[in-house]
């Protein structure tokens, strides 16, 4: 492999996140830090909260969570996302280009990477070459998307994987595994309804329940309730679309 290729530099950049890898994420470059992994060790809290876990027979699983750019929701899909992990599930981060390259008022892109980097103990995936082993290798139980843009929608829809997240959504669909959309985007009932609707009858495919955030001033717009993430999650594990799929305002 070269050594100015695309997967060398991921793997120099993963090594920095590296010690022995998980049984959960075999891939090189796909493990906990050495800091996190002893936090996790020595956290009386966690070890409580993995037993509790257990007791109430709670499956942890492996869960791709992907971030695009609409950024006024990554603050609420952030908070879930802490949830997840805190719960014990080992979360495989992965951006658009978009997220992953644009500074905006809800804060600079390099500060939410290192945010999400530190919170999951592993490297974003950036790229499409990045991407590609999410079905093949790494396998995960479930994939999130979250937010999901228009732009990313009408990608999915149309079968179109030019992005790290819409080719990791792609790679993940293949093994038959639940992928599940928390949507948000200002067109969503204008030109972006039909895709939603396409991918509402898709196998594998499940909605985030989605609500009018501003019916008066923006007709066409529809934001997921992230909060009912964990809820929707357990319904996609059994194959199954949380309803209703729109809520009242």
């Amino acid at each position: 492999m070269p050594e100015n290729s695309s997967p060398t530099r991921f793997l120099k950049r993963c090594n920095k996140h590296r010690t022995s890898a998980p049984e959960s994420f075999s891939a090189p470059g796909f493990c906990l830090t050495a800091e996190k992994r002893r936090s996790f060790r020595s956290d009386e809290n966690f070890k409580e909260r993995r037993l509790s876990l257990s007791k109430a027979t709670v499956k942890i699983m492996k869960i791709c969570y992907g971030f695009c750019g609409s950024f006024c929701t990554v603050a609420r899909s952030f908070a879930v996302l802490k949830q997840l992990v805190d719960e014990g599930h080992e979360v495989l981060p992965v951006g658009s280009y978009n997220f992953l390259h644009t500074d905006t008022r809800f804060g600079k892109a390099e500060d939410w990477i290192k945010k999400i980097e530190t919170l999951c103990g592993r490297p974003m995936i950036a790229s499409i070459e990045e991407a590609e082993p999410v079905g093949p290798v790494l396998k995960p139980d479930l994939m999130i998307i979250a937010p999901l843009t228009g732009t990313s929608l009408s990608k999915l829809a149309c079968g179109q994987s030019d992005t790290p997240v819409t080719l990791a959504a792609k790679a993940h669909l293949r093994n038959q595994r639940p992928l599940l959309l928390a949507l948000a985007t200002n067109d969503a009932l204008g030109a972006g309804f039909e895709n939603l609707a396409k991918l509402y009858q898709r196998k594998n495919v499940f909605f985030v329940p989605l609500l009018q955030d501003d019916p008066l001033k923006k007709p066409n717009s529809l934001v997921s309730v992230f909060e009912k993430i964990p809820l929707a999650m357990e319904y996609a594990m059994k194959g199954k679309q949380l309803l209703p799929l729109f809520e009242r305002t």
